[in-house]
């Protein structure tokens, strides 16, 4: 398997959709993957800073990751500290793991415009 920032160039045909659909598979499942690695800092963070139950640590990460903000009122400078810090890293992971999922997409729609016909490696 290739890797995430690795397409066929433009005297290349355009990947069948089978070839495509692993392809974005594996796009999803690195933006998921940090998506859960997002979340399990997250959670630590709150349960550490704020002394939040397992619970409340979750929604509070799962809020900010996904650009809602936080439920629960911060109480510590320690945990308002961790929110702000949090929330910066989480808006790039969001950014990051838009461009996972989207990249492939992007590249096979501009790739079929510029396919040159007849030319392979």
């Amino acid at each position: 398997m290739r890797g995430v920032t690795e397409f066929e160039h433009r005297t290349h045909k355009v990947i069948p959709r089978p070839a495509f659909a692993q392809r974005m598979a594996y796009a999803v499942g690195l933006w998921a993957l940090l998506t859960v690695a997002g979340l399990a800092i997250g959670m630590t963070g709150y349960m550490v800073t704020e002394g939040m139950s397992v619970t409340d640590a979750y929604v509070n990460a799962s809020m900010i990751l996904s650009g809602m903000g936080p439920v629960t009122e911060l109480k510590t400078t320690a945990g308002k500290i961790f929110a702000g810090s949090y929330a910066i890293f989480s808006g790039l992971v969001l950014v990051i793991g838009a461009g996972f999922v989207l990249g492939p997409v992007f590249h096979r729609v501009l790739h079929r415009f510029h396919v040159e016909g007849g030319k392979e490696e």
